[in-house]
């Protein structure tokens, strides 16, 4: 099998694995070395010039000697299997970045032969990458767990971010669906990623010149819909990365069926992927708005509301705390305001410094008055919009939640809405009328 058709079967095999972030990194390029790193500039994003970039996303191999379940490439699975060696794979990144298709390295790996094995053959790859060729550029490494951690020391030494997956939100499932993995060989690595990143950080301030471990930090990716733990759970978890190991991210990812395991949703079930966009909308409130999970769900209610994002379906269920007066509140509280971000809050903080603020203000400060005019008042609108529930929730309704497909919806929706729904795909019903039977159920709920 030459090299290009090896690409063809582990990028394929890659595709699986959620790189969609920034780097994190800034280096410039000098005439020592080949490429650069830009802040925000991997994945498809824009750097600070306005250039679209991206990286190679592959894995070094396809082999592995793990069965999991959930994976397409389990070792029980008929698949194409192919692996780079540490020359072919440096070679190919450094081919494809003088052609201009990419700017960085996005490294993952099935498991071939053992962990450490693995992590050696991966550390090659970048040894040659960064002292052979001398790329400057972003490289993104995935971190196999069960490795030595002197091995984990040397990749973190090579690459700009580190990423162990937690692959299952809770120890059952993984036992019942990754028998040949175990929580801790998972959370290990990841604790001496965030120690090492601390020494570092130590170190650096010591002195200038102390070799950078992983500047871009750490992340996981985190399977959703293979198992039955609910929204609530995951959101803990996630909760609890955050807080013990400073992760950068937790991304999320739709499991797309890939097995027949009675254990696993069957082969043509949708991927979750509004699930998916609502755990990464209360992700968002987690680490920018200062929400807990515990606020954001309950045990009452330990799934997401399909229709409404999970800020909205928040201030719905605690209207006790509204009206805020945008003239006198805080930060904190302005922030919690449906409408109102981070950016718009600290506007307004800035705005009525000089004097008092009305509608209009708001209207160009950027705040969504669709959605703040029922939880504010503010100069001229005193008594704030007295409405109804019902006109209140339909009018916080998240369009997007009627886009992602029927089958998936109604895994949440009350009884009568699932009728609703069959008839909207049948062409009987028009949106509109679904919509006032949805705010008429989310009324009746809070």
């Amino acid at each position: 099998m030459d090299v290009f058709d090896k690409l063809t079967v582990l990028t394929d095999s890659a595709k699986y694995d959620v790189a969609c972030t920034s780097s994190g990194v800034d280096r410039a390029g000098d005439k020592s070395g080949l490429g650069s790193a830009v802040a925000a500039g991997i994945c498809h994003s824009f750097s600070a010039d306005g250039r679209c970039v991206s990286l190679l996303k592959v894995l070094l191999t396809n082999f592995c000697i793990y069965d999991c379940q959930y994976c397409v490439n389990r070792s029980s699975n008929d698949v194409r299997r192919a692996a780079f060696t540490p020359r072919e794979l440096a070679d190919l990144t450094i081919q494809f970045y003088r052609r201009n298709y990419i700017e960085g390295l996005f490294l993952s790996s099935a498991v071939i032969q053992s962990p450490d094995y693995t992590m050696e053959q991966m550390i090659k790859a970048l040894e040659l990458l960064r002292g052979e060729y001398r790329f400057r550029g972003y490289i993104h490494a995935k971190t196999i767990p069960g490795a030595d951690e002197a091995l984990v020391t040397r990749l973190g030494l090579l690459a700009d971010r580190l990423s162990v997956n937690i692959e299952l939100p809770s120890e059952s499932s993984l036992r019942a669906l990754a028998p040949d993995k175990t929580r801790s060989s998972i959370l290990l690595p990841m604790r001496r990623v965030s120690e090492k990143a601390q020494e570092s950080k130590a170190e650096l301030a010591l002195y200038r010149g102390a070799p950078k471990f992983a500047p871009a930090g750490q992340s996981t990716q985190m399977i959703v819909g293979a198992s039955p733990e609910s929204d609530l759970q995951i959101l803990r978890l996630t909760e609890g990365l955050y807080q013990k190991f400073s992760l950068k991210r937790v991304f999320f990812s739709a499991y797309i069926p890939v097995s027949n395991n009675k254990l696993l949703p069957a082969i043509g079930t949708k991927p979750p992927l509004l699930r998916e966009h609502r755990l990464y909308q209360a992700d968002w409130l987690l680490r920018f708005y200062k929400f807990s999970a515990n606020e954001i769900l309950s045990e009452e209610t330990p799934d997401f509301d399909p229709f409404l994002d999970p800020k909205c379906n928040w201030a719905l269920h605690n209207m006790q705390f509204f009206p805020v007066d945008i003239n006198i509140a805080n930060y904190e509280t302005l922030v919690r305001v449906p409408g109102i971000g981070p950016k718009s809050a600290m506007r307004i903080l800035q705005a009525r410094s000089v004097g008092s603020l009305d509608f209009a203000d708001l209207k160009r400060i950027g705040v969504v008055l669709k959605r703040a005019q029922y939880f504010i008042v503010c100069r001229g609108f005193g008594k704030g919009l007295r409405a109804g529930r019902e006109e209140t929730a339909r009018a916080l309704l998240d369009p997007g939640a009627f886009t992602f497909g029927v089958e998936q919806t109604s895994l949440f929706a009350p009884p009568q809405l699932k009728t609703l729904f069959a008839a909207r795909q049948g062409g009987i019903l028009p949106v509109n009328t679904i919509e006032k039977e949805v705010s008429a159920c989310i009324a009746a709920k809070m």
